[in-house]
């Protein structure tokens, strides 16, 4: 598995559920943030100032950036976070984008999610 960089994004974020087929409005441009659309719910994960007041709402996260873009056939490339993360007892939420992966911890795990992962051997920018 190489060896992975990865940035920690300075926000805050909140994980939002809502009715599926809610409408909800978009987060302000240049922060992450991920919107699902399912039957049963709607999702959105976005910065915690940004959160939709009817929302059910966890905040309190952070959000590591895996910083390489790898071909959907590398296998492995989120495993090799998740499992140093899930040794260390650390819960994460996790999803994808085309070009990449992104990885939130609870803002009290970010310490130990970064010393999990560089002793796994990837380089953390925090």
């Amino acid at each position: 598995m190489p060896t992975l960089s990865l940035i920690l994004l300075k926000e805050t974020y909140a994980v939002c559920r809502l009715p599926g087929g809610a409408s909800v409005a978009a987060p302000r441009p240049g922060a992450f943030s991920l919107l699902v659309q399912a039957v049963e719910e709607t999702t959105l994960v976005c910065p915690a100032a940004q959160a939709p007041a009817e929302a059910e709402i966890d905040a309190g996260w952070r959000c590591f950036r895996i910083m390489q873009s790898f071909d959907f056939s590398v296998p492995g490339i989120l495993a090799s976070v998740l499992d140093p993360l899930a040794r260390a007892r650390i819960g994460i939420f996790a999803t994808s984008t085309f070009s990449t992966d992104y990885v939130l911890v609870k803002e009290q795990d970010v310490e130990r999610a970064v010393e999990a992962l560089r002793a796994a051997g990837h380089r953390i920018d925090v």
